[in-house]
């Protein structure tokens, strides 16, 4: 994928994106941003403006579950987790991903995939 993904279509994806790397594990915010960017081979690197209101929907949906921890290097650390309801939402957002990006791949590249 030739250079970075634009705001808008990150927006409609940060929600997959977060669970999926949440999915492998607890993180907090700055890892999770890093780990989304680092799985993306850089295509993807979500800003606070995105990542934090998105963390926080999805933890007022009960998709995740949070807690502050002290750190050994500077402040305190907000750390998330996957719920077994986010693993749903995750699994649901993954089958509606799949059929957009083969509906897409099917009208830009005109040829069934």
């Amino acid at each position: 994928m030739a250079g970075r993904i634009k705001g808008q279509l990150l927006k409609g994806t940060t929600t997959l994106l977060v669970l999926s790397v949440l999915r492998e594990g607890e993180l907090y915010g700055y890892e999770i941003a890093q780990r989304i960017r680092d799985k993306s081979g850089g295509a993807f690197i979500p800003s606070e403006g995105s990542l934090y209101p998105a963390l926080h929907s999805l933890e007022a949906a009960g998709a995740l579950d949070a807690s502050w921890r002290e750190s050994d290097r500077g402040p305190r650390r907000r750390y998330y987790k996957i719920t077994k309801g986010g693993l749903g939402m995750l699994e649901e957002h993954a089958t509606e991903w799949a059929v957009f990006s083969q509906g897409m791949a099917r009208a830009v590249g005109g040829a069934d995939r």
